[in-house]
């Protein structure tokens, strides 16, 4: 199979470590890493448990915990609170009381850091899964994309690195090589919604019976989070900020027009430069310096990132 090449410009962008995703002074934790993905994937698991895995995992995650692990955006803070649990080597497996209490974009970040650091093109992205669940709803969900050089760019889930996690799910696909019609970007799910090809309300963080967060609305808000992701912004699931609505009686014509411009960037094939453009110089799209966290457990608050997406190369 012949090789295929990824644009100088994209190799070093995606190979270079973003704001949140530095393991900072920590990173000689990184000295004995592998670097193979499929091995990163499995040591990221191994250091984790998602929320909503106390059942599978049989362990009542405490209460801090569960509030709190998620609301940390940095990975050098999310590594701080790993090897204080257990100070051991990152390649040893936590025992489930000394992981991490995160979502899929804690995963999805920690691998990605892992990649970077090996020299590996990664990004985070956005979008919907249909194999969290049987009843065909689409779940918002965040997984990690590598670049492989005989492929490109392929879609991996490090949650379903854990064979009884993959096997929960009753996966048949290798959870290193998602298929994109398994797990969809953002971007895909919006022009799919758009030209009426997709329900909206089957896309969301669960389905309308439930509640109300579900609907062209909510695909919106993950296509702005998409984009600010292949621009290296890897926020909380729950961060907004710019151009927005809170339901789908809140957009507007120009809105829908806005995100129809973004989807385009936020694809399976991203354009680079267009998506860095559109993200960096439009005020509705690119995050700024504050933004309000609709944090699930603790409720909302302003946060101030570190430091101004712009600054971010």
């Amino acid at each position: 199979m012949p090789s295929v090449r990824l644009a100088a410009d994209a190799t070093a962008f995606y190979t270079e470590q973003s704001a949140f995703s530095d393991p900072g002074d920590l990173a000689p934790r990184y000295a004995a890493l592998p670097t193979d993905p499929a091995e990163l994937a499995r040591i990221a698991r191994d250091l984790m448990i998602h929320r909503l895995e106390g059942g599978q995992f049989r362990f009542t995650l405490p209460r801090d915990r569960l509030h709190n692990d998620a609301e940390t955006r940095y990975l050098d803070d999310i590594l701080r609170l790993i090897l204080e649990r257990n100070d051991a080597p990152l390649t040893q497996p936590r025992a489930t009381g000394d992981r991490f209490v995160g979502v899929c974009r804690d995963f999805a970040l920690l691998h990605c850091s892992f990649l970077r650091h090996a020299g590996i093109p990664a990004r985070v992205r956005y979008g919907f899964a249909d194999y969290l669940g049987t009843d065909g709803f689409h779940a918002d969900h965040m997984v990690t994309e590598y670049w492989d050089s005989e492929r490109g760019w392929l879609l991996a889930d490090v949650q379903a690195a854990d064979p009884a996690i993959a096997a929960a799910w009753n996966l048949d696909f290798d959870p290193m090589d998602v298929p994109r019609e398994r797990f969809q970007v953002a971007g895909k799910v919006w022009q799919a919604v758009r030209a009426g090809e997709a329900d909206p309300k089957a896309f969301g963080l669960h389905p309308p019976q439930v509640g109300p967060m579900c609907g062209e609305w909510f695909v919106a808000g993950c296509v702005r989070l998409d984009l600010a992701a292949l621009n290296k912004v890897e926020t909380l699931l729950w961060d907004v900020w710019g151009t927005r609505a809170d339901s789908d009686a809140d957009l507007t014509d120009a809105m829908r027009e806005l995100y129809d411009r973004a989807a385009l960037l936020a694809a399976d094939d991203v354009p680079f430069d267009a998506a860095r453009a559109l993200f960096t110089q439009h005020d509705g799209l690119r995050a700024p310096r504050t933004v309000l966290s609709l944090a699930p457990f603790n409720g909302p608050r302003e946060a101030t990132l570190r430091r101004t997406p712009l600054s971010l190369r």
